[in-house]
């Protein structure tokens, strides 16, 4: 699990079997201090978060598995809307 910001948002119009209704964000990830680390990526949404919001994502075959149905082809998933870090 780690951290990342919402700064955008991404319009598919034709999805795979299993993602339809799925809302996808583009997520900055972020270290512990805010500060961006790693690539920007695309996730998709389970929590309804908005651009600015802070969250929690989970990565790789949890992303799939967070997802119902599960195993569906997605390897980024907003699991939590973050209130607040303590470093």
């Amino acid at each position: 699990m780690y951290l990342g910001r919402v700064i955008g948002t991404v319009v598919a119009t034709r999805r795979v079997s299993g993602l339809e209704g799925a809302r996808f964000l583009v997520v900055q990830p972020v270290d512990h201090q805010n500060q961006p680390s790693g690539a920007v990526e695309v996730a998709v949404d389970l929590v309804s978060a908005s651009p600015g919001t802070l969250v929690m994502l989970e990565g790789s075959r949890e992303a799939a598995l967070a997802c119902d149905p599960s195993f569906v082809p997605v390897d980024a998933a907003i699991v939590g809307l973050v209130d607040e870090v303590d470093a």
